[in-house]
């Protein structure tokens, strides 16, 4: 029986080639149908809206932090794919008492390809998780050299919160070309009041679509007559999978 070793340092066993997937994360969704496992995916979030088909195909099993466990256990997935910070553990470790669960945990953009690659092995669908790896260092290669900005992300407003220094959204503002000055936290995204964002002196305010949809409205809170605020798509700083192949075409452009 084949053992695989999860990015949480769990031991997952897969019996076979999976053909019954559960995917409790939308980039992780959205990478299993780039994988070419449209099929096999029978399960997934109602957050999963990549792509957008798979909401009215797929079996709707609830939000990444409220899964709804007895509809999941009506599938009897042979495969469950979730993720550390998205999932609750709670729930996490229920299932995996029933079946294999397989988690992701995504600091940087290396463990995103480390995560492509682990999935593809345990699909089965090594040869275009490699493609698609390929392709990502690739399109990464072209952005080396561009200059930094400093910059704040932001994931929510009431009370405002930012993407702290040691998330992958903090990575993914490196490779576009920002260099991320929110304060070191015990809080992977920590709260700031509108003072305390102006005394950082940021170059740019980066305000997301997600998971708080922020708007133009939202701007005047932050300009000054010297900033640059600029509202991103979140799916492109958040999102680690074959997404991440959007992602840097697009900071190339900037």
């Amino acid at each position: 029986m084949p053992i695989y070793i999860d990015q949480c340092n769990r031991k997952v066993d897969i019996k076979s080639k999976p053909l019954r997937i559960v995917s409790t994360v939308p980039s992780q969704t959205e990478l299993l149908s780039g994988l070419g496992l449209d099929a096999q995916v029978i399960g997934i979030t109602a957050y999963c809206v990549h792509p957008s088909h798979y909401l009215t195909e797929k079996t709707v099993i609830g939000g990444t932090k409220n899964l709804q466990i007895e509809k999941i256990r009506s599938l009897q997935p042979d495969l469950i794919i979730g993720n550390k910070e998205e999932n609750i553990k709670e729930q996490i470790e229920e299932l995996a008492q029933e079946f294999p669960v397989w988690l992701s945990d995504i600091n940087t953009v290396d463990d995103a390809l480390a995560m492509i690659e682990a999935i593809g092995e345990i699909c089965h669908a090594e040869s275009k998780a490699r493609e698609i790896v390929d392709s990502i260092r690739a399109k990464r290669q072209l952005l080396a050299h561009l200059p930094k900005r400093k910059a704040l992300y932001f994931i929510w407003k009431d009370p405002y919160m930012v993407a702290g220094p040691n998330t992958f959204i903090s990575h993914m503002m490196a490779e576009a070309g920002f260099e991320n000055i929110a304060p070191n936290s015990e809080q992977r995204y920590p709260i700031l009041s509108l003072s305390e964002v102006k005394a950082l002196h940021a170059d740019v305010i980066l305000l997301s679509s997600e998971p708080y949809a922020f708007n133009s409205g939202d701007t005047l809170d932050f300009w000054d007559g010297n900033q640059e605020v600029r509202i991103v798509d979140g799916e492109l700083f958040s999102w680690y999978g074959s997404r991440m192949l959007k992602a840097f075409e697009r900071f190339a452009q900037h």
